[in-house]
C-alpha cells in the first residue's frame, strides 16, 4: 500500500513540475529566436544606408505636412500608387498658395552595399536600391549606421525592373552577400531593414507569404517575393534578408488601402536584381533578349476554344514581322509549352527568362500547334527601345479585354502616336467591353480621366477601380473620341 501511495505522489509531483519545464523550454526557444534576429541586425545593419535625394519637379505641386517638416519624395506617383495620398496619422494640408513652375523636392529611401560579380569592385562601393528612389534625383546623399555620410552618383538605372545602382568613392564597408532566391521557401523567416518614415535602420520580421508574383502591375518585368514583414514609405530599396544575413530580395512596394502597412509587401528577388545590377555596373544599361511575340496566359476557356486540354503554356497572340520568332517559324495561335527544356506556366516568368537571355543566343522552344508538338530553335534578338514593351500584353479580366502598349510600329499601323494610349488587341465575347462596343484596334487614351501610356499603367488603373467596380475610359476609334463607362 505504501509503495502504491509513494508512486502516486511521485506522479503528482512530476505532473506539477512538467508544465514548468515546458514553459521554460518555450521561453528558451523564444530567446534563441530573438537572438537570431538580433544577430541578423548586427550583421546586416552596417551595410544598409539611408538615401536622401533632391530633385526638380515641374507644374503645380500640392504640399503636405509631415513629421519631418518637409515634403514627401517628389510628390512621387509611385508612393501615391502604393501608399495613397494620405499617410496614417499625417494630416494632408494643402496650401492656398500652390507654387507653379520648377520646385526642388526632397525624397528618401533605403539601399545596401552588395557583392557584385568578380572583378567589378575597384575603389568604389556600389549600393543597390530601387529605381524609383533615385530616378528624379540630381543630388544623392547616403548615410551609414556609423553616421558617416557620402555624396553618391547613379551608376545605372533600369525603370523596367525598378532596379538602380549608385556608387560612392569609399571603401571598407561590408558588402552583403546575395542569396539564390530560387531556393527561398514559402513560410521561411525573413527580415526587412530600412528607413521607414526616415526612422533609420528599422528592423521588421515576417515570413515569405508567396513567391513568383508576376501580375501585380508594378513593373514591366516582375517576379516578386510577397512577405508580411512590415514595409512602409522609406523602406524602398532596403534589403530583405534570410536568417543567415544573406539578401533574398529588395523591398519595393506594399499593397495598401489605408496608406500604411497592411500585411502585404513585395520585394524584387535577388536573382533578378543581381542580373540587372551587374549589367548596370558593366555597361550602364540593361540589354534584354527579344523574340518578337505578344503572349497571353493560356486560360481554361482559351484552351477549350483551341480544342486542347492544356495544363501549362502561354499563347502566342501576335508575331512581329521580320522578328526572330517569325524567322524561326513561330505562328499566331502557337502554345509555348517549354523554354530550354523547362515547363512554361506563366506569362510573367516566361517573359523574364527571355529578357535575361543574352542576345545572339539560340534557344529551344517546344510548342503545341494544331494538336501536335514541335521543337523550334530561335536566335534571340536584342530588345531595342522602340520594341521595349512589344512583348507585354495585359489582360483586364473584369472588363474582358487585352491591351498592348503602342510601339512606333503599332502606332503607325493604327494611325496613332507612340506612347499615346494603349491599343486593344482582344475583346472577350459577351464581356462588358464587347457590349460597350469596344473592338480590337480601339485606342484607349485615358482611364478615369488619367492618361495611360503603357499596358502596365492601364492594368494598374483598372485594378484601382476594382473596388468600385466602375471605370471610365476615353477611347479613340479612327478620328473620333468618346467616353465609355463600364460597370460590373
Amino acid at each position: 500500500m505504501k509503495k502504491i501511495l509513494y508512486a502516486s505522489l511521485l506522479c503528482l509531483v512530476w505532473l506539477v513540475i512538467l508544465p514548468a519545464h515546458a514553459t521554460d523550454d518555450a521561453i528558451a526557444n523564444l530567446r534563441q529566436t530573438g537572438q537570431a534576429f538580433a544577430s541578423v541586425a548586427r550583421t546586416v545593419s552596417p551595410s544598409v544606408v539611408f538615401i536622401q535625394v533632391e530633385g526638380k519637379v515641374s507644374g503645380e505641386v500640392a504640399q503636405f505636412s509631415s513629421p519631418f517638416e518637409d515634403e514627401w519624395p517628389f510628390g512621387d506617383d509611385f508612393f501615391k500608387r502604393f501608399f495613397g495620398d494620405r499617410f496614417p496619422g499625417i494630416p494632408r494640408t494643402p496650401r492656398s498658395d500652390k507654387p507653379r513652375g520648377e520646385h526642388r523636392m526632397i525624397g528618401q529611401g533605403s539601399g545596401f552595399v552588395f557583392s557584385t560579380k568578380d572583378n567589378l569592385l575597384s575603389d568604389k562601393t556600389y549600393i543597390l536600391t530601387n529605381n524609383h528612389v533615385v530616378e528624379s534625383a540630381d543630388k544623392i546623399r547616403v548615410k551609414f549606421q556609423d553616421e558617416r555620410e557620402f555624396d553618391a552618383k547613379v551608376t545605372g538605372r533600369d525603370p523596367q525592373s525598378d532596379i538602380a545602382v549608385i556608387e560612392i568613392n569609399a571603401k571598407g564597408y561590408p558588402a552583403l552577400p546575395l542569396a539564390d532566391s530560387s531556393k527561398l521557401e514559402v513560410g521561411e523567416w525573413v527580415v526587412a531593414i530600412g528607413n521607414p518614415f526616415g526612422l533609420s535602420h528599422t528592423l521588421t520580421v515576417g515570413v515569405v507569404s508567396a513567391k513568383g508574383r508576376t501580375s501585380i502591375g508594378i513593373n514591366d518585368y516582375e517576379d516578386f517575393i510577397q512577405t508580411d514583414a512590415a514595409i512602409n514609405p522609406g523602406n524602398s530599396g532596403g534589403p530583405l534578408v534570410n536568417l543567415d544575413g544573406e539578401v533574398v530580395g529588395i523591398n519595393t512596394a506594399i499593397f495598401s488601402r489605408s496608406g500604411g502597412y497592411m500585411g502585404v509587401g513585395f520585394a524584387i528577388p535577388t536573382n533578378l536584381a543581381k542580373a540587372i545590377a551587374n549589367q548596370l555596373i558593366e555597361h550602364g544599361e540593361v540589354t534584354r533578349g527579344y523574340l518578337g511575340i505578344v503572349i497571353q496566359q493560356l486560360t481554361s476557356d482559351l484552351a477549350e476554344s483551341f480544342g486542347i486540354d492544356a495544363s501549362q503554356g502561354v499563347l502566342v497572340s501576335q508575331v512581329s514581322k521580320h522578328s526572330p520568332a517569325e524567322e524561326a517559324g513561330l505562328r499566331q495561335g502557337d502554345i509555348i509549352e517549354r523554354f530550354q527544356g523547362e515547363p512554361v506556366k506563366e506569362v510573367g516568368k516566361f517573359r523574364n527568362r527571355v529578357a535575361l537571355t543574352a542576345p545572339g543566343s539560340t534557344v529551344e522552344l517546344t510548342i503545341l500547334r494544331d494538336g501536335k508538338h514541335k521543337t523550334l530553335k530561335v536566335l534571340v534578338g536584342k530588345l531595342s527601345k522602340d520594341k521595349l514593351i512589344a512583348e507585354i500584353s495585359q489582360h483586364a479580366e473584369d472588363i474582358g479585354l487585352t491591351v498592348q502598349t503602342l510601339t512606333p510600329q503599332l502606332a503607325e499601323q493604327f494611325g496613332a502616336t507612340a506612347s499615346e494610349g494603349v491599343v486593344v488587341t482582344e475583346v472577350r465575347p459577351s464581356s462588358i467591353a464587347a457590349m460597350a462596343g469596344i473592338k480590337p484596334g480601339t485606342i484607349i487614351l485615358q482611364v478615369n480621366r488619367k492618361e495611360v501610356r503603357s499596358a502596365s499603367e492601364f492594368q494598374r488603373a483598372v485594378k484601382e477601380s476594382s473596388g468600385e467596380k466602375r471605370v471610365l475610359l476615353l477611347v479613340r476609334e479612327g478620328d473620333t473620341q468618346r467616353f465609355v463607362a463600364l460597370n460590373w
